[in-house]
């Protein structure tokens, strides 16, 4: 393509240009499932009137110029360029539906590229599902910013005029804890910080150099980023959730969540391998961490004036942190799994870790280049086990077009990873899309099942510690 002219070009960011080299090309896979048929035509006017296409980076061009640098170009858009129906077979229940397109997802997320020659989206219309597939290319921003912008186009069921709204925890304020401890209490929590900071930080660069996970039946590695892939829906109760947060003092819904993580692949590895793994042996995630200072939902107008110094600015501003769950027996207390992982998430609290891993990252990416931020990635992302992210959704029923909205499930495209979980909270709910490279991990399905048992064996638990 030309060389793009200095007025009418923007460049691309850092983490974008990572995004975009042909080694990652990541993309982001949303269903929006819906309750009723859905209407070509307004889904199309939906797509016309929304926010999405006032923002430059939905209407412009990947370019480069002669120096091969990337530039985002502005240009007219043709939705219907950016429309593809899918004819599927009718569907009898919703466990066809979910069979059908996660089916549907799983074979996109392998070598299935976007067209350079339009802006870097597009819409799958599963008219017998029910549901809309968003392809969206990683370098237009991450699920925090892409989530803000799906709602802002919403409006909730009970009120057709109001748009919905994200409602989520905030980030400890260690300052205020400060104000209510004596001198003495301030430096060792100070002291705390710096030291969880620098021993997490440095477990990062380890993993880089060649600490990794020992070999298990879920293990990934160089090169598992273009085996054919499947992918299965766990689905969980926010409610259930919150009663095991009340069994276990001082707990989150994160903690319970990753408790879940660790019980249920605990659990997988006993059904496959049951005499392979020591008690207690380390199978090590990496989670990615909003590190925006607002949790809540983003102000769209702040985020579309794409100021470089804002905390809350369109993009991807993520960073990671390693995400340590221990191998036990199915006879282990179930409550035991949240108290480990409580313990794992208040130390990470209480280090820069997720921080540390943005700024470097940058860091590499502004001295280096792409291509060496992407082997820093690659290391970390081979030598450890899977991947999981959590984004917050509404917590009330939203509509699309006056069309109730059933589900929101995300993924994103293949990783060395053989196992990656991206969650969802929404309306009471909250689904964990589970991808999995299926010559390494065959049944998926019932990986998700032992999430879904793990839980309510948890919730059992907790009902009778009462």
């Amino acid at each position: 393509m030309a060389p793009p002219e200095s007025d009418s070009v923007e460049p691309v960011t850092p983490a974008g240009r990572l995004f975009l080299l042909p080694e990652m090309n990541t993309i982001i896979h949303c269903a929006i499932g819906v309750k009723n048929k859905l209407d070509m035509d307004s889904t199309r006017s939906a797509i016309k009137n929304s926010l999405m296409l006032k923002h430059p980076r939905f209407c412009s061009l990947l370019v480069r110029d002669k120096n091969g640098r990337e530039h985002w170009k502005k240009t007219d858009i043709d939705v219907d360029q950016h429309f593809i129906v899918v004819n599927k077979k009718t569907c009898t229940d919703d466990d066809d539906v979910d069979k059908v397109v996660n089916e549907y997802i799983a074979d996109l997320s392998v070598s299935t590229p976007l067209d350079m020659n339009k802006p870097l989206w597009e819409v799958h219309v599963m008219l017998e599902q029910n549901c809309a597939i968003m392809r969206i290319h990683h370098a237009l921003g991450d699920g925090i910013s892409l989530m803000s912008m799906f709602l802002a186009s919403c409006r909730t069921a009970s009120d057709p005029e109001a748009i919905p709204s994200l409602v989520t925890g905030r980030r400890p304020d260690y300052g205020k804890e400060g104000k209510q401890q004596d001198w003495r209490g301030v430096i060792l929590r100070v002291l705390k910080m710096v030291w969880f900071g620098m021993a997490f930080s440095l477990e990062f660069v380890l993993r880089f150099l060649w600490v990794r996970d020992k070999k298990t039946v879920i293990s990934g590695g160089d090169g598992v980023e273009l085996w054919p892939r499947k992918l299965a829906t766990a689905k969980f109760m926010i409610e259930d959730m919150k009663t095991v947060k009340e069994a276990v003092p001082n707990a989150t819904i994160n903690d319970v969540l990753f408790g879940v993580i660790s019980s249920g692949l605990s659990r997988y590895l006993d059904h496959r391998s049951p005499k392979a793994l020591k008690e207690g042996q380390q199978i090590t995630g990496m989670a990615m961490v909003n590190l925006r200072e607002q949790l809540s939902m983003q102000d769209l107008s702040e985020m579309l004036k794409n100021n470089s110094g804002s905390q809350s600015r369109w993009g991807n501003r993520f960073g990671f942190i390693l995400l340590p769950v221990f191998y036990r027996k199915s006879d282990v207390d179930p409550l035991q799994h949240v108290g480990q992982a409580k313990m794992m998430i208040d130390r990470k609290k209480k280090s820069s870790e997720a921080h540390f891993t943005y700024h470097i990252g940058h860091l590499a990416m502004s001295l280096l280049g792409p291509k060496a931020a992407h082997i820093l990635n690659y290391r970390v992302l081979c030598n450890t086990t899977f991947t999981f992210s959590n984004v917050v959704g509404p917590q009330e029923v939203v509509t699309m077009s006056g069309n109730p909205v059933t589900f929101i499930r995300v993924n994103t495209s293949s990783i060395p990873h053989a196992l990656t979980m991206h969650m969802v909270s929404y309306a009471g709910r909250a689904d964990m899309q589970i991808m999995v490279a299926k010559d390494i991990i065959p049944d998926p399905e019932f990986l998700a099942k032992c999430f879904e048992d793990a839980l309510v064996e948890m919730k059992e638990a907790a009902a009778a510690t009462v």
